[in-house]
């Protein structure tokens, strides 16, 4: 059955409860194989069955919940939840705004032992009434809807919580204004409890605010990435240039890219020698120069050189966009240790309205007097205190700061469990040619020998291989044209199988190969021998060269480490992993390179199909295993490792099958993914523990437990503070991780 996946906004959230509800529902609907909704992110993904269901109808089912699905072009900008989170706090201001000139009189006018000076009409409960209904009803409203949405759902959550509690207070001042006689009568007592409504609401609307412009900051990497895009692109159109929008460019636009600016689309260079800075995309710190024929990326800055570029790949489809829909995803995805979390936002509320009732009966009949008011304010405290949205915020923040601080550094999570387990990891399996070297030979090596020059030697062998397609002797060419040596043709060129390569080049008879070669050839090699046995001990490939039947030199040709390989071992090791290299290469060849690079173990002369086979053995004995690799053949392995890092400049199904993807092909942005693991659980545990604790030990004192002993009640007021105070935390503690800097 084919499936299709949404990713839909989702405004009216305020907890973790809501996201839960949400989730349900989806999940309820026929046709929905899997639905998650990130409360941080406002963002539900549904996958479902197109030929049951569709988008009207998955949003509708939200809506019937009580959640709204704001209008988004899924085919444009990425920028939706930047202009629903510009409205929330925009709306959120207002009623703050409404909150505090209405709230501060009520406050005034209930607390006359602190504020001796108030008017006495501003004390008479009428005005306070009149004050404090527009802030219960209006600016708490949306708490009544969401508590509305939670009973036909037959379930709770945090508006149930507010709604409940600034309600009990409200309602019961109402009554003693209303009827005070009856109250006087019952021994109660006639004071209101208007400003314990008001402010409780006051504080929570600036908590919301404030956690709000908070999270926004949590999108910095999104937004950084979006920011990338150029607004205009110069195309030829009808023989002349014009400026047309970006996204009006179409697929075989011919685009003129002039030095100083970002290239609009992705593409291939027809015309031009251009220096790109790629860093924004590839966190490759040196602009790179290219020529006719080199692909271009959108977003990249044209250093210096006019171009003229064919556009390949356009809005949706360009390198920058897959890369901040893949961001995107990560952060909207749930990681296993957000089940937790979930699984007690579920039953918190309901547990937390059972412990609010048994508070207030047991101060009803056992309280100090009036009995009533005490139960009425610790019943209330319990209420507001308990909100879990520290609790639903404390994960998906951290993963959230994490996955965009992992995009800065070239580092892309395809979801957020490859995030959470790269820190239980224990073993690294490094593939080795394109992932730990070049994945192309190139000359490391030349010893001359009977007083023949380097340049001499290499220039000969050179125009002998010219017509060979073999990877060694395009890598001797390519060495003579980057020396700058001119390579005449060669006559009576003869490939020699397993051997090597004789031909005539000017005056010279050139024969090149290896050591049967020389020796069928009797040729004498002297200390030239010797030497080629220790490049070869190197891991290095020896080709001898005999000019006019003389020993001339030997070219050793290897497939180079990469710059930053032996520090990206090192990096690995610093953290407590064990290193591996799997490699289908001859085993000598294998175990130079792993000398080199201090790689603790060597597997090789491995079959394409049996590399995913040495990964089940590693994990069979007990191992978390990763594995890094660019190719085709790697695929099969970075599907059975626990994560899957793929090189990004490998093969796309390699990008496929993997966990990560490594934007640049430094491998030091494995130990960066390591690192970067470990500091966002880190956080997470952080934050888990404090919104835990804080639970824990405010609701029993909100509950009165410390009144028997010290005569201290906690005051609804305080608890919504409180309660506004630990959601911020949790989000501030989250973007610490915006610091975060690879060691290596």
């Amino acid at each position: 059955m084919a499936t299709q996946r949404l990713d839909l906004p989702i405004s009216g959230m305020h907890c973790a409860g809501c996201a839960g509800r949400i989730e349900k529902a989806l999940q309820d609907l026929a046709g929905v194989q899997q639905a998650q909704v990130n409360f941080a992110t406002e963002k539900a993904t549904v996958h479902f069955d197109p030929l049951a269901l569709d988008r009207p109808a998955i949003s509708r089912k939200i809506e019937e919940v009580g959640y709204t699905v704001p209008d988004a072009d899924p085919d444009g900008p990425i920028d939706h939840e930047r202009l629903a989170r510009t409205a929330e706090i925009r709306d959120l201001n207002r009623k703050l705004a409404v909150s505090l000139a209405l709230s501060l009189p009520v406050m005034l006018g209930s607390m006359p032992a602190v504020f001796p000076w108030t008017p006495d009409w501003l004390r008479q409960p009428y005005v306070l009434l009149v004050l404090a209904t527009p802030v219960q009803f209006w600016v708490g409203w949306s708490f009544y809807q969401g508590t509305w949405a939670a009973l036909k759902q037959k379930s709770a959550d945090m508006s149930t919580l507010i709604a409940l509690g600034t309600s009990a207070a409200y309602l019961y001042s109402a009554a003693v204004t209303f009827l005070p006689q009856a109250f006087s009568r019952l021994g109660v007592g006639t004071h209101v409890y208007f400003d314990t409504a008001v402010m409780i609401l006051t504080l929570i609307i600036l908590g919301r605010l404030l956690e709000a412009r908070a999270r926004g900051q949590t999108s910095e990497a999104i937004r950084k990435l979006m920011g990338l895009q150029a607004r205009t692109a110069r195309v030829w159109r009808g023989g002349e240039t014009v400026d047309i929008p970006v996204t009006d460019v179409t697929i075989g636009d011919l685009v003129l890219v002039r030095p100083g600016e970002k290239v609009p689309v992705d593409g291939d260079i027809t015309e031009g020698h251009p220096t790109l800075d790629e860093s924004m995309l590839t966190g490759e710190s040196l602009p790179l120069d290219k020529s006719a024929g080199d692909s271009v990326f959108g977003a990249t800055l044209n250093k210096t050189g006019s171009f003229t570029m064919r556009a390949t790949r356009v809005g949706r489809d360009t390198v920058l966009a897959q890369i901040i829909r893949l961001v995107e995803e990560a952060q909207g995805s749930k990681a296993p240790i957000q089940r937790l979390a979930d699984e007690v936002a579920r039953i918190f509320v309901p547990a937390v309205l059972g412990a609010a009732l048994l508070t207030f009966a047991a101060w009803l009949l056992w309280g100090p007097s009036p009995a009533i008011a005490f139960a009425l304010l610790n019943f209330v405290a319990v209420l507001i205190i308990a909100c879990p949205c520290a609790l639903g915020l404390a994960t998906p923040t951290a993963i959230r700061v994490g996955t965009g601080k992992g995009a800065e550094h070239g580092i892309l999570f395809k979801n957020s469990p490859a995030l959470e387990t790269a820190h239980k990891l224990q073993a690294v399996v490094l593939d080795k040619t394109g992932t730990l070297t070049q994945g192309q030979p190139s000359v490391t090596d030349i010893v001359t020998h009977n007083g023949f020059a380097e340049s001499e030697v290499l220039r000969l062998a050179a125009a002998a291989e010219q017509a060979s397609e073999h990877p060694v002797a395009q890598a001797i060419v390519a060495a003579a044209r980057a020396d700058g040596l001119g390579l005449e043709a060669a006559r009576d060129a003869e490939a020699l199988p397993g051997q090597g390569m004789s031909a005539t080049v000017g005056t010279h008879s050139v024969l090149l190969g290896n050591y049967a070669l020389m020796q069928r050839a009797s040729i004498s090699l002297g200390k030239l021998e010797e030497i080629a046995d220790r490049l070869a001990g190197d891991g290095k490939t020896p080709v001898f060269v005999a000019l006019n039947r003389r020993a001339a030199g030997v070219i050793a040709v290897a497939d180079t480490l990469k710059p930053h390989a032996r520090e990206a071992v090192a990096a690995l090791h610093r953290l407590g992993l064990e290193v591996l290299m799997l490699t289908g290469d001859h085993r000598r060849s294998a175990q130079a390179v792993a000398r080199q690079l201090g790689i603790d173990t060597v597997l090789a002369e491995v079959m394409p199909d049996q590399k995913a086979a040495q990964v089940k053995q590693l994990q069979a004995q007990g191992k978390r295993v990763a594995v890094v690799g660019d190719g085709i053949n790697d695929a099969p392995a970075l599907a059975q490792a626990d994560v899957g890092i793929a090189i990004g400049s490998g093969a796309d199904v390699a990008l496929a099958a993997a966990d990560v993807t490594l934007i640049t092909g430094d491998v030091r942005g494995v130990a960066t993914v390591m690192q970067l693991s470990r500091r966002t659980m880190r956080t997470i545990r952080q934050n888990l523990f404090w919104a835990f604790i804080y639970n824990l030990l405010g609701i029993p004192v909100a509950a009165g437990v410390l009144y028997p002993l010290f005569g201290v009640s906690l005051n609804p007021a305080l608890a919504a503070a409180a309660m506004a105070l630990s959601s911020v935390s949790v989000v501030c503690n989250s973007l610490r991780l915006r610091r975060f800097q690879p060691g290596w």
